[in-house]
């Protein structure tokens, strides 16, 4: 089956060619600063909790597999806590018209789609007898109304994001599994847009006017492999049942439960839970052991600072904010907080394991003596806002520990997690450390993080960047759009309105002889969060 989904994956690379060269592209088959869950460092102070049970591949006996856990959220599309752990929750519950697998998007409740028209139109043919956790039937229906329903009311992760600027032009039910839409203008991004926006039941959400609040049994209705069988927000617990008459591949746990644990190494030792993430200094210890089973994972999660230029206009000087990135020891960072397990971001954002990473550019070495020529004698003194684990504490007393050599004093306050996240939304603070996922996406991504339209980094406008990051957008010439991506790498770097400081690459450990299908995906680093992992892909 893995074979099958690769050529199917390699369909969806041709299919986007074809459309991208304006041809008819035929029966193919293949969001915000608060990003994807914690880093493998972070994982001893979190909270979390997360645990899975298991049916095993003997079929005889359905087999318990416990993972940490922690409270995220009631996984609907609008309740779930906006970082991996909250949302991959969701995910098992609801499905998509497509899914990221290993090599790439992998159809879903979709079986195959047509783009015509230059890439204005998008034919979509959706399974038959796929049917709601209610029993009810899902259909083509479904699929437009949720699409309506996300623009009056946008979900936490909102892939179509079409609140902001709407870019469908008309959206047709063709027959009970045919869906047609056309769009405004041709977009790089629509395909996997439309592919990965989850699907709500209409029968249900129809009657719903306030999608925060609705957070009954009904809710949580999806069409998933999947059930929420049982939720404690105090206790951070979680109960999944497999859904029984799910269409597709075959649920690969009876059950899906996260529960709570204070330590988890410890709790993976005692076998309370079945899986890990580790730092590289107890490595050898699972190595020399053949019971277990190691994988690294790709260095998709990172640490950045967010410069607020609203709050101190200084910071607009591009002099300033070079000598602050030549005042960080990255190698130091990951030496003495990721110990070893990660590799220095690049100043154009995009990691060097991304497809679309551009490796000339300007780099920014540790130079103090750089930083103090940049700075001409000047002195600043900034406010640092950091999350309260153990890392990102590091990390902020690192660097003020350099930035006091060269002129620049930080005053370092830690907050909770949801606290820093809120500041970041609220725009409350002037220099931020974030640590998050998802860096491994669509390279769209640098026009969300860059464009002076999102306001990632309040007061800064490069029109460059804004050219740049709005022509990827509509270019559908995957080599052309790559040019592009690259260029715009080389101004990011250039300009560096933000600061990119490595990104982790650590180790995940299990048990295979319990259960051996956690799998990577082409986009992220964490194989927990993604659903085929709970999935039997055969």
């Amino acid at each position: 089956m893995k074979k099958i989904l690769k050529l199917l994956s390699l369909i969806v690379v041709f299919t986007l060619i074809l459309s991208g060269c304006s041809q008819k592209a035929q029966n193919s088959e293949g969001s915000s600063s608060m990003e994807e869950g914690s880093s493998p460092e972070e994982l001893e102070e979190s909270t979390k909790d997360e645990s899975v049970e298991v049916e095993a591949t003997s079929k005889t006996e359905p087999l318990t597999l416990n993972l940490e856990g922690g409270d995220w959220g009631y996984p609907t599309p609008y309740a779930h806590y906006a970082r991996g752990p909250g949302i991959y929750k969701m995910k098992l519950i609801f499905d998509s018209m497509m899914e990221t697998g290993e090599e790439g998007l992998i159809p879903f409740l979709a079986e195959k789609w047509d783009i015509e028209d230059s890439g204005r139109s998008y034919t979509f043919y959706i399974r038959k007898g796929v049917q709601w956790h209610d029993g009810e039937a899902l259909s083509a229906e479904d699929i437009k109304f949720s699409f309506d329903y996300y623009k009056e009311y946008p979900p936490v992760m909102d892939d179509l994001a079409r609140s902001k600027k709407d870019y469908i032009e008309e959206i047709n039910v063709i027959d009970k599994y045919t869906l047609n839409i056309k769009i405004k203008s041709p977009d790089a991004t629509l395909l996997e847009r439309f592919g990965t926006a989850r699907i709500i039941p209409k029968h249900i959400w129809e009657k719903v006017e306030d999608p925060l609040k609705f957070q009954g049994p009904e809710a949580v209705i999806g069409s998933g492999p999947y059930k929420l069988a049982d939720y404690s927000k105090e206790q951070g617990a979680y109960k999944f049942e497999a859904f029984r008459d799910y269409w597709g591949y075959k649920p690969a746990a009876a059950t899906l439960r996260f529960i709570p644990v204070s330590d988890p190494i410890l709790a993976f030792e005692n076998a309370d839970i079945d899986i890990v993430a580790i730092t590289p200094d107890i490595l050898s210890k699972y190595q020399e052991d053949p019971s277990y089973k190691i994988v690294e994972s790709p260095a998709f999660w990172g640490y950045r600072i967010l410069l607020n230029m609203e709050a101190r206009p200084e910071l607009k000087e591009k002099a300033l904010r070079q000598a602050i990135a030549y005042g960080i020891d990255r190698d130091e960072l990951i030496d003495k907080v990721a110990r070893g397990a990660a590799k220095i971001a690049s100043p154009g954002f995009l990691p060097i394991e991304h497809s679309f990473y551009n490796d000339n550019i300007k780099k920014y070495d540790f130079n103090l003596e750089k930083s103090r020529s940049l700075l001409d004698g000047k002195e600043y003194e900034f406010s640092l806002l950091t999350g309260n684990s153990n890392a990102e504490v590091r990390i902020a007393e690192l660097i003020k520990l350099n930035f006091e050599k060269i002129g620049i004093k930080l005053r370092i306050t830690s907050l909770d997690m949801k606290s820093r996240d809120a500041a970041i939304k609220s725009g409350e603070y002037e220099l931020v450390l974030n640590g998050h996922g998802l860096w491994g996406t669509d390279p769209d991504k640098l026009r969300i993080f860059y464009n002076s339209e999102f306001q990632e980094t309040p007061g800064y406008l490069n029109e460059e960047i804004d050219a740049l990051s709005n022509e990827q957008l509509v270019c559908t010439y995957p080599q052309k759009r790559k040019e592009i991506i690259f260029e715009l790498q080389e101004v990011i770097a250039e300009e560096i309105p933000m600061l990119t400081l490595y990104n982790t690459s650590g180790f995940t450990v299990y048990r295979p002889e319990k259960y051996d299908g956690w799998t990577h995906v082409f986009n992220h680093h964490e194989i927990t969060h993604n659903k085929i992992s709970y999935l039997i892909m055969e």
